[in-house]
């Protein structure tokens, strides 16, 4: 069962594996004419058609009917906005009416394709119009993928329902009546490998939105290591986290205030992290959307055991990398919503397993978001898998592990869940390195994919 925004992601993936979304609506229209034609053979049909690809659907449809049905529009032609939909448009031999012409009742059969997934509450005033026009139709209303308004307070509830795909979440018999699943030819690969389409789910920031607004992260890092930390938390300010703040032991906490101005920095008590620093972060985490917990700490037994304790006592969702992951390795189960992000080694220490097969029993065995790096990224959450083909080879260079857990940790703190941060977050650190490999070849560097990530949302986020 899939969400309403899936179809839209599933449509731009498939464009992106080189499936036009013109071939998915030609699909779709020859599903809704062959369920269509064969249930009721020899009725009046009306096609009713809105102006997106729920209507260029019902044009498709049309187009296979030819004289046999009618199509009503609800807006004027010139008002149809996609060019998938106003070709199908003009392959129509009978010429539409508008549906306010229309005497409904004079049809045994409506196929509603006037809205479909991309429906936002509230209703424009013609579809609430339809729909209570629809709702004393005698006849048999048949609606393409959704209903009109479905998710609304004024959705159309029709007798059938012809989806693609696959079930839309919250679909049921009482709100779509006979529900009859239509394969229209989207690959595997459209929902199982991460694409462009995924990066519908990145939080775009409101127009009234304040500082802070948009992500709010705490990085806890540094000790041992400097660099670490400070790519980290430059990565997620560059995916578009409003605030980070740097939680370090002394020892680093000079060498990583002079990187740049943008953090605001927590020095801890000691030269390591230790547990006398668990309550001052914890204080500092309820000021905080996400925690990102790791780069740099080190492996001391003193710190391994200040993380596991904090760990367990924070409330926020967090992500584990680098020796945040060495530290939880021995617990049986994870807190709540962490996501780590392990190479290889470091997915063996934490699983006693030396590759990814079994990732998802593991993910559900020990309550954690699984992001295994590797040349195919693995990312699983239970019984979901998906994959991330996005990178180079380049980027075995030192620090763009740190890179990517600064990412999905900022991508968590916007406000997404475990499973699509880490998903959406290896795709953009792939995107932008190989953005930076584009530039600077095998000489790349981890700060040259965190430079690439404003261009990658620049590529995506158009509109």
């Amino acid at each position: 069962m899939m969400s309403l925004p899936e179809s839209m992601i599933l449509d731009r993936n498939c464009e992106s594996l080189g499936i036009p979304v013109s071939t998915l609506m030609d699909n779709a229209g020859a599903a809704l004419f062959d369920v269509v034609s064969k249930e009721f053979a020899g009725k009046k049909i009306l096609i009713v058609c809105g102006t997106g690809n729920n209507g260029g659907d019902g044009f498709a449809c049309a187009k296979r009917f030819g004289r046999r049905a009618d199509v009503a529009l609800l807006f004027p032609s010139d008002k149809i906005k996609t060019d998938a939909a106003k070709r199908q448009f003009d392959l129509l031999r009978k010429r539409p009416m508008l549906f306010a012409d229309v005497s409904v009742n004079e049809y045994d059969v409506i196929v509603d394709c006037a809205l479909g997934t991309g429906v936002r509450a509230p209703l424009d005033e013609v579809y609430i119009k339809y729909s209570k026009v629809l709702k004393e139709f005698k006849g048999t209303i048949v609606s393409a993928d959704v209903p009109t308004g479905f998710g609304t307070d004024d959705h159309l509830i029709p007798d059938i329902t012809i989806t693609f795909h696959d079930v839309k979440e919250n679909m049921n018999e009482m709100n779509c009546g006979r529900i009859i699943v239509a394969d229209i030819g989207i690959p595997d690969d459209a929902s199982r490998v991460v694409g462009p389409g995924d990066m519908l789910r990145y939080p775009v920031p409101k127009k009234d939105s304040h500082k802070g607004d948009n992500g709010r992260l705490l990085v806890i890092g540094g000790g041992p290591y400097i660099g670490a930390p400070a790519m980290a938390a430059m990565a997620a300010l560059r995916v578009g986290s409003d605030i980070v703040r740097i939680a370090a032991p002394r020892s680093s906490f000079d060498h990583i205030a002079s990187m740049t101005p943008t953090f605001i920095m927590h020095r801890t008590s000691d030269d390591i992290l230790t547990e006398n620093d668990v309550p001052y972060l914890l204080e500092l985490s309820d000021k905080v959307d996400a925690v990102l917990i790791g780069p740099g700490l080190g492996t001391d037994e003193r710190t391994m055991t200040a993380v596991r304790k904090f760990m367990n006592a924070c409330e926020r969702p967090m992500t584990a990398d680098a020796d945040g992951i060495t530290a939880i390795s021995s617990l049986s189960r994870i807190p709540d919503n962490v996501i780590i992000t392990p190479h290889r080694k470091e997915f063996e220490t934490f699983s006693g397993e030396c590759n990814g097969d079994r990732i998802a029993e593991i993910s559900e065995e020990r309550n954690v978001t699984i992001l295994l790096k590797g040349s195919v990224d693995k990312i699983a959450q239970n019984k979901n898998i998906r994959l991330n083909r996005t990178g180079t080879p380049a980027m075995t260079v030192g620090g763009t592990g740190d890179v990517l857990s600064g990412i999905v940790a900022g991508l968590l703190s916007k406000g997404m869940n475990t499973f699509n941060a880490a998903c959406l977050g290896a795709f953009i650190c792939g995107s932008a390195g190989e953005k930076a490999f584009s530039e600077k070849s095998y000489g790349m560097i981890a700060t040259d994919v965190i430079d690439m990530i404003p261009e990658v949302l620049k590529d995506h986020l158009k509109g």
